[in-house]
């Protein structure tokens, strides 16, 4: 193994070791898998996954999350977070996942202290640092730890360990809430993520593996990684795509010729405060 990925992973184990007791807000995700499984070598049963299931989370996520979570060994107690009776969420505002996340680790706190757990974890990796992540508040509001970013882990690096480690998400594709997928200020329903849920799905089914489909009114905005421009660009196949992604209740199929990126929703704040700075 990397010199300095040792070192990091040493940080990171020394960290966990010294809360006593973790309580991991676990998603099935990268990030969340590798966390809780360093904590279960730690902490053995003093560690515990916390997954909550919601309309914002696919299924096939929530499956996926109990598959890994029973080969890790790790106990693990799912709750519910319906998203879209928290106020102030459906309404989608900028800060939308600040309201999503402190509702998520209050309930986490309620099961880890019934449990005899005196400290709760996200996710979070030092990548995160560099993206707009408004539910950092609730997460320092809460008295959320971040072993991850505490250890200087990015992405890259969480997966290198975990293929190290031999977990089966260290070439996951990632993965976010599909509350991510619609444009802010415009209303979140169960409606909408059953469309992007259903279309997402058929395209894994096609063998596509790092995507989004962006829901914008009747237009399905389809952002794919770059291992997948090739795969698309077939007549055939695309009519196929359109046909589906209507049948299931969009007016237009539309490619993003930029491909996936992270937070691209963000974009359009970024180009607000630019337009803000020039104004002034």
């Amino acid at each position: 193994m990397d010199e300095i990925l040792q070192q990091k992973l040493n940080v990171l184990k020394s960290y966990i070791k010294e809360l006593g007791s973790l309580a991991v807000a676990y998603s099935g995700g990268v990030d969340s898998t590798f966390l809780i499984k360093v904590a279960h070598d730690v902490l053995k049963d003093k560690a515990l996954a916390v997954t909550a299931r919601s309309s914002t989370y696919p299924e096939r996520e929530f499956n996926e999350a109990i598959k890994y979570i029973q080969e890790i060994g790790a106990r693990h107690i799912v709750i519910t977070s319906e998203e879209l009776d928290i106020d102030g969420f459906s309404s989608n505002p900028i800060d939308r996942c600040y309201y999503c996340k402190k509702e998520l680790f209050q309930k986490v706190w309620k099961v880890a202290k019934e449990n005899g757990i005196d400290h709760i974890a996200d996710g979070s990796n030092y990548d995160d640092l560099n993206d707009y992540r408004p539910g950092m508040k609730a997460a320092q509001e809460l008295k959320v730890v971040s072993p991850l970013k505490f250890a200087k882990l990015t992405k890259k690096d969480i997966r290198a360990l975990s293929k190290e480690m031999g977990l089966p998400t260290w070439d996951k594709p990632s993965f976010a809430c599909l509350s991510s997928r619609i444009p802010y200020g415009e209303l979140i329903t169960r409606e909408k993520l059953s469309m992007i849920d259903k279309a997402e799905n058929f395209l894994i089914e096609l063998g596509f593996r790092q995507l989004r489909v962006r829901h914008h009114g009747n237009i399905a905005r389809i952002e794919l990684g770059e291992k997948d421009y090739d795969k698309i660009l077939n007549k055939d196949l695309m009519k196929k795509i359109a046909a589906k992604l209507k049948d299931i209740g969009f007016t237009y199929v539309t490619l993003d010729l930029e491909g996936y990126r992270t937070g691209s929703m963000n974009e359009v704040l970024k180009e607000r405060a630019e337009t803000v700075k020039n104004f002034v």
